[in-house]
């Protein structure tokens, strides 16, 4: 054989993709559906992504590359996945509910790849169907790296099983050609890459960080991340992009340095770390130890107080009036900023978790959508990720959880 070309020494990261297409593209059309064409139309644009690598890291090689669809619904983009590279598994109805066969299908597939001579080194699985937690713990025990790419909610072992997730949020950004950044630069926030180029920018002394400097030092404790982003913006508007070539704000503000530290705990934290530690983080006053912190513990609801759910409903159904035909992205982002300016600042990623929440539980969002409306609706999707979660409370709690989760907007806890 020549040496050249055997396995061993070709370049990249010897890697396989199993793409739960119909998983992945409802979720996408219930946060954007523009995001979720690009999705079925142009998978070679972030499959590119996924080979090319984060900073720091080799290429990739998929030798596998494989999408479970059911003909019956979507067989009208099997040839743009064929033509970018893919095998395409047909897999239909099997049960009179439409449950397609797509799961067994994946799995048998990924185990023989797992146990196959290809040496696969890490395995990507495009979906956030909580049924696929076991296959990924078998990935980890075999000592394979494991990225799960979701557009949804993501179940909380699911999540803590793989070593990476590409969060909606940033897959969205990706599809929309708004991160410039490969996929994997920004998946892991267990541990953060930044482009080199992004690390010299930031070293430069520029308005944003001279911003948070000031203010994190004079502040008098940890400061809550969205109120930082916000000072940041608004002294360096260029941000806005891409915060300075890392994506998104938790990277970017980690790689500050001068003492600055940066904690992903509870929506989002910054401190001067010459003054205060993780250990002075505030919990907030409904989420004391109870069924409020059980269940942003086990299901991944944003850690907020009830006051800033209900802030976020409040800004939200004030911007649908204004604007209604506003894109989810960018309705994000107005509430984000709404919230920091009412006093209850909030994360962006909290944000976008709720209007995700809304978008599980078929809320319609428009003009006509009150606070309440928006409160409830979100509430009974905290519900159905409670029992999801085999999650028990007795009636007081499940009117606990109602009041904190409306933000109060349910009287006495009732629709």
């Amino acid at each position: 054989m020549n040496e050249a070309l055997s396995p061993s020494r070709r370049p990249g990261i010897r890697a396989a993709m199993f793409v739960d297409f119909d998983n992945v593209f409802t979720g996408l059309q219930a946060l954007d559906p523009l995001a979720a064409k690009r999705f079925a139309e142009d998978p070679k644009h972030w499959a590119d992504a996924l080979s090319a690598g984060g900073a720091g890291e080799g290429t990739r090689r998929f030798l596998i590359r494989n999408c479970y669809l059911n003909p019956m619904v979507y067989s009208k983009y099997r040839t743009y996945w064929t033509r970018a590279g893919f095998r395409v598994i047909d897999c239909p109805s099997l049960t009179q509910r439409g449950k397609s066969s797509t799961d067994i299908n994946l799995v048998l597939d990924a185990m023989d790849a797992l146990s196959g001579s290809g040496g696969i080194e890490e395995f990507f699985i495009a979906s956030a169907d909580a049924d696929f937690t076991s296959l990924i713990q078998r990935f980890r025990a075999a000592d394979r790296m494991t990225t799960v790419i979701a557009a949804g909610a993501v179940a909380f072992a699911y999540r803590e099983m793989a070593d990476h997730v590409v969060e909606s949020h940033d897959f969205v950004a990706i599809l929309n050609g708004t991160t410039v950044e490969p996929i994997h630069a920004v998946a892991s926030p267990k541990q953060p890459q930044a482009p080199a180029a992004a690390n010299a920018k930031t070293r430069a002394s520029s308005p944003g960080i001279r911003e948070v400097l000031d203010f994190v030092r004079s502040a008098p404790g940890p400061v809550v991340g969205a109120m930082v982003a916000h000072r940041a913006l608004t002294a360096d508007p260029s941000l806005k992009t891409d915060w300075g070539g890392f994506g998104k704000f938790g990277t970017w503000v980690s790689q500050i340095g001068k003492d600055v530290e940066y904690s992903a705990a509870q929506g989002g934290w910054v401190w001067d770390a010459k003054r205060f530690s993780s250990e002075d983080l505030p919990v907030p006053a409904d989420l004391q130890p109870g069924v409020e912190e059980q269940v942003t513990r086990v299901t991944d609801v944003p850690a907020l107080s009830a006051a800033q759910f209900r802030q976020i409903f409040t800004a939200m159904a004030a911007r649908l009036r204004d604007q209604p035909a506003l894109n989810r992205t960018e309705l994000s982002r107005q509430v984000r900023d709404d919230c920091v300016s009412a006093g209850q600042p909030v994360s962006r990623n909290a944000v976008s978790f709720v209007l995700q929440g809304l978008a599980y539980a078929n809320f319609q969002l428009s003009d006509k959508a009150t606070a309440a409306e928006l409160a409830a609706a979100w509430t009974a999707n905290v519900e159905e990720l409670c029992r999801v979660a085999l999650l028990e409370f007795d009636a007081g709690e499940k009117a606990a959880v109602r009041r904190w989760a409306s933000g109060g907007l349910l009287e006495n806890g009732q629709a």
